[in-house]
């Protein structure tokens, strides 16, 4: 019998994220325990503080682990008032650029997935995604999981799938959505969302779509945004799962590192899966 481990990484540190949102992953790495034979084996939850430290002329020789230090004891100070469920979490911290030290380590292990906090639901607050998370989306290809203030954590009982093309480069991308439509066993709803310029190739959805869909939903919009408005409301979804795209769905949130609200913002957990189509 081979004992499969999946690996999982919560971010706290530099991100703000919440007590709730940490609960809500501890919960969360329940989902994507790996089943061998009859062997059930719990994930991985990586804890990660990011911090920058430029030596100099005069500063302490120690000065970086010293600060490394300091992280890893305030984030062991808020697992400790976490009800971790058995679930293993590992404390690590990086020295040097968010992003490198994430593409470091899914080099190293294989993340599976990524939780991030949005900037804020204030309606004053113009940014869905500030610079940090916004560029975890922008130059990293993990799937991620955009977890609101003060979510709880419930199984997902209605999921909506949209996207622009129903083409996926490799069938493996839609592991986390398997994973959470297998554990919740909740509805799946497809938005297919034709835009200007859609080919007839882009109607043609993977049959690995298909074989999780509960219903099928074809929508005409400008923008794919547009599309998930229109049909937000008549779904009601508690999680919405979206694509990354190097060009199309989404395409004008992935140049910057920002996301306005006025180009995005969910009130609930937003999934995001790899890249899709080249």
């Amino acid at each position: 019998m081979r004992f499969l481990r999946r690996y999982y990484l919560l971010l706290i540190g530099i991100l703000l994220v919440t007590q709730s949102q940490a609960q809500f992953g501890i919960f969360s790495g329940r989902i994507f325990d790996k089943e061998s034979g009859e062997t059930l084996v719990g994930a991985n939850i990586y804890v990660m503080e990011v911090f920058s430290v430029t030596s100099k002329a005069g500063t302490l020789a120690n000065v970086t682990e010293k600060i490394a230090q300091s992280g890893k004891e305030r984030l062991k100070a808020v697992i400790s008032k976490i009800n971790n469920k058995s679930v293993a979490i590992k404390v690590v911290t990086y020295n040097g650029e968010l992003v490198d030290g994430l593409n470091d380590i899914n080099k190293e292990i294989g993340l599976d997935l990524i939780i991030l906090a949005p900037r804020s639901h204030d309606i004053r607050e113009e940014l869905y995604l500030g610079s940090t998370s916004g560029g975890i989306i922008k130059r990293t290809d993990i799937p991620a999981l955009v977890v609101p203030k003060g979510t709880t954590y419930a199984s997902f009982k209605n999921v909506l799938v949209a996207f622009k093309s129903g083409i996926l480069k490799q069938n493996r991308i839609l592991d986390p959505l398997v994973t959470i439509a297998k554990k919740h066993r909740p509805k799946v709803n497809l938005l297919l969302v034709k835009t200007p310029g859609y080919s007839d190739d882009d109607l043609k959805i993977n049959t690995a779509l298909m074989d999780i869909c509960s219903q099928l939903t074809i929508s005409e919009n400008a923008t794919a945004y547009q599309g998930v408005l229109e049909h937000f409301q008549s779904k009601q979804p508690d999680l919405l799962c979206v694509f990354r795209r190097k060009r199309g769905f989404f395409k004008k949130l992935w140049e910057k590192s920002t996301i306005l609200k006025a180009e995005f913002s969910a009130s609930i957990p937003v999934l995001i899966l790899s890249v899709n189509k080249d």
